[in-house]
């Protein structure tokens, strides 16, 4: 995986560095390693997120740029807060160790694994997977919700899949995103509650429900508490069509994420950065698509989306008023607590697209918002 970055000076540099902060001989492991070594989560983890960095680095995107949404699946969401600038790369690979070393011996507690079910109703899928006592703890769009849970109800899913699907046991550690991660997600909250962090400087979207999360502390909060909850990357893909996004960029290993946002997001360019080869293609699909490029399309609007379940609550701001990113823009009550929803970007609130008092869905659109003055709005 690693063996071709290495020929960029800059990226062989930043993976030897990485491999000082982890502890790991990351490059050793990115090249010569035995597969059985690195399908260890302990080593896994951080030699993903430091491959991911040092191949993002040499895109060089432009800083807090309103064109560009990060988002990352499960270990994957430390590579994008990174990238979104909450905290270093650094700090992002670090965290990845830590992270990797609970979950392994969270999953050494319990005999349990995980399994993917291909294809079938989705809703009769997930309601058999919860039937057995698993938890779908992917659902990743495009007929693939990934179950996981005690290795003997998985042996029951196999033998009757549910919905019409197919089950294909994946080569896993344990059950990660359930409950089984509960000693991980403490030792590891503990751990980050020490990182430094700032606010994200490009949009960062969250696994838990597919939201823009704004400030700092709700991201590591966030990456902490998702040990135990299921990846919604379909959440995730559903607020990259209401953004209107027109291209998508894959870091290493790259293809999986690429194939399921072809059949869930038609029409949106991808590419998948694999190797330096592809670096060409991804560099000129940024300058096409960034603001102040020559790309034939710039976003004229953009949603603010509800970060949970639950009773939206409107703060009382008309359409047509200029509102800064930040500014408060209602909540969103659940049973357990009132989630604040902000506006994402500068702009003027053109248009409420729920009610003081409607029920909303996780990710669901609240209020569309165009940048400029109220004149130029409209």
């Amino acid at each position: 995986m690693l063996e071709p970055w290495l020929d960029l000076p800059r990226a062989a540099d930043r993976l030897r560095w990485l491999s000082a902060v982890s502890g790991l001989d990351l490059i050793r492991l990115g090249t010569s390693a035995e597969a059985e070594e690195i399908r260890d989560t302990a080593v896994t983890q951080p030699l993903l997120v430091a491959t991911a960095l040092a191949a993002a680095a040499e895109l060089e995107l432009p800083a807090a740029s309103p064109d560009i949404v990060v988002a990352g699946h499960s270990v994957g969401e430390l590579s994008a807060a990174a990238q979104a600038g909450v905290f270093s790369p650094e700090a992002a690979v670090a965290l990845a160790r830590v992270r990797g070393a609970e979950m392994a011996a969270a999953c050494a507690l319990a005999p349990t694994g995980m399994s993917a079910v291909l294809g079938g109703d989705p809703a009769e899928v997930i309601a058999g997977i919860e039937a057995l006592g698993l938890t779908a703890a992917n659902v990743n769009g495009a007929g693939q919700v990934v179950a996981a849970g005690a290795t003997d109800s998985l042996e029951k899913l196999a033998a009757e899949p549910p919905g019409g699907g197919k089950v294909r046991p994946l080569t896993v550690a344990g059950a990660f995103h359930t409950p089984y991660m509960e000693p991980a997600r403490e030792h590891f909250g503990a751990v980050a509650a020490g990182v430094p962090v700032r606010d994200p400087e490009l949009m960062l979207l969250s696994n838990a429900d597919g939201t823009a999360v704004q400030r700092a502390g709700d991201v590591r909060d966030r990456l902490v508490r998702q040990l135990t909850l299921p990846v919604r990357w379909d959440l995730c893909q559903a607020t990259l069509r209401d953004l209107g996004v027109t291209a998508l960029i894959e870091l290493p290993p790259a293809g999986t994420l690429a194939g399921i946002a072809r059949r869930e997001l038609p029409g949106v360019e991808t590419v998948r950065l694999g190797t330096p080869d592809d670096l060409a293609a991804a560099q000129a699909l940024v300058a096409r698509t960034t603001a102040g490029s020559q790309g034939e399309h710039t976003p004229d609007w953009r949603v603010v989306i509800a970060p949970a379940g639950g009773t939206f609550a409107a703060a009382g701001i008309g359409e047509g008023t200029r509102v800064r990113a930040g500014s408060r823009l209602g909540a969103v009550r659940t049973k357990r607590e009132e989630l604040e929803v902000s506006a994402t970007y500068d702009g003027v609130l053109v248009e409420w697209l729920l009610e003081d008092g409607d029920l909303v869905d996780p990710g669901e659109p609240l209020a569309r918002l165009v940048p400029g003055t109220a004149e130029e709005a409209r």
